[in-house]
């Protein structure tokens, strides 16, 4: 699979990566098991970008992973983590004495001396602005406890903010075909600072899959049942922020513009590898075949014109509305 680089940390990363909140927690259950048989799918099929946080199943999903790359001392894989989400979200407890203690567990979790990314977790909008907050992430680098920084943001403005810092690496953000603000400002702004993007969120917690109807029920303890209006954590992280019934119309349609040989999730990845300044994309995955089927979309061509020009079409016509005035 090709690697894409981020040119401020010179790091690569695979173009489809695997994003492991789903191994963690809130997507219903997921055994170990299950879990390895993901991430050694994901590997073999040149996934070289793992994207966690400390906070998905309290630790859980950083285990996992470090007990699946424990046994495979062959494989070179960029593993990214987050920290911030384990504490109440006010702008004082981004400091540099609580960077260090979540850093000793994080590395405690992933088995090792220095983590390779460190993103703060879309922190309170306030913390993207302190000087000091940046401060206390280079001396972390300076100590050797991270390779490099990044952050996970829910706005483009929060976006925006973090690319003017020189240390700042990476910013994940939602990017999808329901969600493509991030395009006009965002993602022309980090490619010019040589910031990597990472896409998180590229299904619409998979709504463009196309496979839910409004009669899907979700678990109890799935984000898409409890968050839906936004009541544990940002509304944006479930469905993009889209209203569900709205969400489901506007699927049904991305999903018939598929290209013959794309399914309508593979769709969805494609247009997002393909945008200009996306280092990796970030699909999560339940089982082996999602992930396979995921990884393959770096392999698809890139898309026709006109199903851009159809996918665009479809965003301004359902979905801008619901989220360009919020994130």
């Amino acid at each position: 699979m090709d690697e894409r680089v981020i040119d401020r940390s010179g790091q690569r990363a695979s173009v489809v990566g695997l994003g492991t909140w789903q191994l963690g927690a809130d997507w219903g259950d997921v055994d170990e098991k299950d879990a390895h048989a993901v991430l050694e799918t994901a590997a073999e099929s040149g996934v070289t970008f793992f994207d966690t946080a400390d906070v998905y199943g309290d630790g859980r999903s950083e285990q996992t992973i470090a007990g699946f790359l424990s046994g495979r001392p062959d494989l070179h894989v960029l593993v990214a983590t987050k920290m911030g989400r384990r504490v109440d979200q006010i702008p004082e407890n981004y400091v540099l004495d609580n960077f260090r203690a979540w850093n000793d567990r994080s590395r405690r979790n992933l088995g090792v001396d220095r983590l390779d990314l460190v993103q703060l977790h879309c922190p309170p909008t306030p913390v993207y602005s302190l000087d000091e907050v940046y401060d206390a992430l280079d001396t972390m680098v300076e100590e050797e406890r991270i390779a490099a920084y990044g952050v996970s943001v829910e706005t483009c403005e929060e976006a925006l903010t973090a690319i003017a810092r020189p240390g700042v690496a990476s910013v994940q953000i939602i990017l999808n075909p329901f969600r493509m603000k991030p395009l006009r400002e965002v993602l022309p702004a980090a490619r010019e600072a040589g910031v990597g993007i990472i896409a998180r969120v590229p299904l619409a917690s998979g709504l463009l899959s196309g496979k839910y109807t409004k009669d899907t029920v979700f678990a109890a303890d799935d984000h898409r049942t409890y968050n839906r209006h936004g009541e544990a954590f940002d509304q944006g992280e479930t469905f993009s922020g889209v209203d569900y019934t709205r969400g489901v119309e506007a699927a049904a349609e991305f999903a018939a513009l598929a290209p013959e040989g794309y399914t309508p999730a593979q769709l969805a990845l494609r247009w997002i590898i393909d945008q200009p300044g996306v280092t990796t994309v970030i699909p999560g995955a339940r089982n082996p075949e999602q992930a396979r089927a995921n990884a393959a979309a770096a392999k698809l061509p890139e898309l026709p014109a006109e199903t851009v020009t159809a996918i665009r079409e479809l965003y301004d016509r359902r979905i801008r509305d619901q989220v360009e005035n919020r994130w």
